[in-house]
C-alpha cells in the first residue's frame, strides 16, 4: 500500500476522525441522501483486540485496513467510510458495552461484530434487536447464529464445518470419538452439530471453561476413553495448553486428533513442542484463494504486513465492502435504508462484480442493488434467508509441525 508524503496511510487519518455530528439515535442517521454533508460514512465495529480470540482481531484489523484503502480510493459517492471499532475483550458483557457505545452513543446504523458466537448472539439480543441497526459478524461460526435471521455473518456456519469433520474422522477409520469443547455458543453449537452428523459412537462429550491455567482433567479424562479419535472445539489458548500437558504426561500419541477452526493457528505452533500435533486435521472456513480477487488481495496484505492472511483476514476485508456497497446502494444512511439492500448487493441475479470499484461504477451508472453481486474475496457470499454466507471449507493437516493444505470443502 501506498503512503503519502508524510508518511500517513489514508486510514490513519480517518482513525483520528470521530462521530461528530452523528445524531445519538440507533439506526437513524441519516447522512445520505444528497445532504450537503461530505463527511466520512460513519459504521461501527466490535472486535477482540483482547482475550482468548485476540488472534482473530489481528487478523480483522488487517483485513479492515486494506479494505478501507480499497473503498476510500474509491469513495462512496465522494464520501470516504470510516469506522469506530471497539474492543469486546473476546468475552459477552463488554461485548454487549461496546456495542452499546457504537449504536446509543455514537448512533451507527451499521455495526460488523462480533467474533466470538456468544458474544455476536449477546450484541444482537441486547443491542440490536428491536431497532433497525444492521449486524454483520465478521467471525462468528455458531449454528445458533442461523436462529437470529436479523443477525448476518460473512463466516459460514459451523453446521458445514461439523459435517465436514465427522466425514472425515469416519473416513479415517475412527469408529469413536472424545470431544472436549468451550463452554460457550460456539463450543455448543459446533459439538451438537457434530454428534448429529457422526456415525459412530461418541464416547466423551464434555464442556470446559475458558482461561484456565490448566486442563489436565480433561486430556486425563479422554486419556481413560478408548477412543479412536479425539475432537477439540475450543480456541487457541486453551486448545494450547491442552497439548502441552498432553504431551508431558505422554498420552498425544493415544489417538488420532482434530479441531475445529479456532484451535488453529501459528500461536499454537510456537507453543507446542515440536512434532507433537503431527498428523492432527482442523476444518476452517476458508477463502476463495483461486480466485484472482483474492489473489491481489493476498499479495496486497503480504506487501503491508510481511505475511500470508487467512480467511478470517478475508471476511473482516468483505464485511467493509459489503458495507460500503450497502450504503451506496442504498436510499439513504438509515439502518432501515441499509437493512433493505444488504442481501441483494451479493446475490446471484445481479452482474458478477470481484471488487468494490466495479460493483460501485455499476451503482454510481444508475444501477440498483440487484444489478450488483459483489464476489468477495473470501468466495460468493449469497446471504440466505437466515442470513448465512455460502460455506467455503479448507482441510489442514498438520505436517513436520507445520499446517498442509489436503483440500476443500463446499456446502450450504
Amino acid at each position: 500500500m501506498t503512503n503519502d508524503n508524510n508518511g500517513l496511510r489514508r486510514r490513519d487519518v480517518l482513525k483520528g476522525t470521530g462521530a461528530a455530528g452523528i445524531l445519538a439515535t440507533a439506526g437513524c442517521v441519516d447522512l445520505g441522501g444528497g445532504g450537503g454533508d461530505s463527511g466520512p460514512y460513519e459504521i461501527g465495529m466490535v472486535d477482540s483486540q483482547t482475550g482468548s480470540l485476540s488472534a482473530f482481531g489481528q487478523r480483522n484489523e488487517r483485513g479492515r485496513e486494506l479494505a478501507l484503502d480499497d473503498v476510500n480510493d474509491v469513495t462512496i459517492g465522494g464520501r470516504e467510510l470510516s469506522i469506530s471499532v471497539q474492543d469486546s475483550q473476546s468475552q459477552q458483557q463488554a461485548g454487549v458495552s461496546a456495542a452499546q457505545q457504537l449504536v446509543n452513543q455514537e448512533g451507527v446504523p451499521f455495526l460488523i461484530g462480533a467474533v466470538g458466537s456468544g458474544v455476536s448472539i449477546a450484541i444482537y439480543q441486547s443491542v440490536v434487536e428491536g431497532t433497525d441497526v444492521v449486524q454483520l459478524s465478521q467471525n462468528s461460526t455458531s449454528p445458533a447464529l442461523s436462529t437470529y435471521p436479523g443477525l448476518l455473518r460473512m463466516s459460514p456456519t459451523g453446521r458445514t464445518q461439523s459435517t465436514a469433520l465427522a466425514d472425515i474422522i469416519s473416513e479415517d477409520g475412527n469408529d469413536s470419538v472424545a470431544i472436549t469443547w468451550v463452554n460457550n455458543d460456539y463450543g455448543s453449537g459446533i459439538t451438537d452439530a457434530f454428534v448429529d452428523a457422526y456415525d459412530g459412537e461418541v464416547v466423551y462429550n464434555s464442556s470446559h471453561d475458558q482461561g484456565q491455567s490448566s486442563y489436565s482433567n480433561v486430556v486425563s479424562q479422554m486419556a481413560n476413553t478408548d477412543a479412536g479419535a479425539w475432537l477439540f472445539v475450543t480456541y487457541q489458548p486453551e486448545f494450547t495448553t491442552m497439548a502441552q500437558e498432553a504431551f508431558s504426561s505422554g498420552v498425544e500419541a493415544q489417538a488420532d486428533w482434530y479441531g475445529a477452526d479456532s484451535v488453529q493457528g501459528s500461536d499454537v505452533l510456537v507453543n507446542t513442542p515440536e512434532g507433537s500435533l503431527d498428523g492432527m486435521k482442523v476444518v476452517l472456513p476458508s477463502a476463495a484463494v483461486d480466485q484472482d480477487n483474492y489473489q491481489s488481495f493476498a499479495t496486497d496484505f503480504e506487501d503491508e504486513y510481511g505475511s500470508s492472511p487467512t480467511a478470517w483476514s478475508a471476511y473482516s476485508y468483505d464485511c467493509v465492502v459489503t458495507a460500503a456497497l450497502t450504503i451506496q446502494a442504498a436510499d439513504e444512511f438509515t439502518g432501515a435504508a441499509l437493512g433493505d439492500v444488504i442481501r441483494d448487493v451479493t446475490r446471484p441475479e445481479g452482474e458478477e462484480v470481484f471488487s468494490f470499484e466495479a460493483a460501485s461504477e455499476i451503482l454510481a451508472d444508475g444501477g440498483g442493488p440487484s444489478d450488483v453481486d459483489y464476489q468477495g474475496v473470501s468466495g460468493p457470499i449469497d446471504f440466505d434467508e437466515n442470513g448465512d454466507p455460502v460455506a467455503y471449507l479448507q482441510v489442514y493437516t498438520v505436517e513436520d509441525h507445520e499446517y498442509v493444505s489436503s483440500g476443500f470443502v463446499t456446502g450450504e
